[in-house]
């Protein structure tokens, strides 16, 4: 068989990806090492560019979570890869463009607000891809009053593109959250 080698290194990311970022030493940190003599100026470069990626990486995830607090569906689409694909609790939506025009953006507007609760997000950059693991809160505010809160997680493949991070595969599932006993 005849494996395209972008094909591989994604599945070693989807595969690795949640087993590095629940290891601490595998986080990223946006803090840059100083120079120093056992440190030499190339070696700084590469993990200053290192961290710039996984920066990127993480600004484009959060970028998503702020559209959809702010409810704006106009600066989603170019956060997301040309041949992008979205899962959504346990069903294919197609492209990003077409979750946003039968889903996404018709659910928007029977918003009255969309808050995040504790999210948290973890980063595994492998070259020019990455692996965003989520886990959040979220409580919806319909304009007729009712309100749905859940938890939930999700995973985001990214891929460079164009000279910036976009989400290649999104796959979000939430649930009511427990109820203390």
């Amino acid at each position: 068989m005849h494996f395209q080698p972008r094909l591989i290194i994604l599945s070693a990311i989807i595969i690795a990806g949640p087993v590095l970022a629940a290891d601490p030493a595998h986080k990223h940190s946006t803090d840059t090492p100083p120079v120093s003599a056992s440190h030499g100026t190339k070696d700084h470069e590469k993990m200053r560019d290192h961290m710039k990626g996984q920066a990127g990486a993480e600004q484009t995830v959060k970028a998503y979570r702020d559209a959809l607090v702010r409810q704006d569906a106009s600066v989603m689409p170019a956060l997301f890869a040309k041949d992008s694909q979205i899962f959504e609790n346990g069903k294919s939506e197609g492209s990003f463009s077409n979750y946003l025009e039968h889903h996404l953006g018709p659910e928007l507007g029977h918003f009255k607000s969309f808050t995040f609760t504790s999210p948290t997000i973890a980063i595994t950059e492998l070259g020019d891809s990455a692996l965003a693991v989520e886990t959040y809160g979220y409580v919806i505010v319909l304009k007729d009053g009712r309100r749905i809160e859940r938890t939930g997680v999700a995973t985001s493949v990214l891929i460079r593109e164009d000279g910036a991070w976009k989400i290649l595969r999104y796959h979000s599932s939430s649930r009511a959250p427990k109820k203390p006993k």
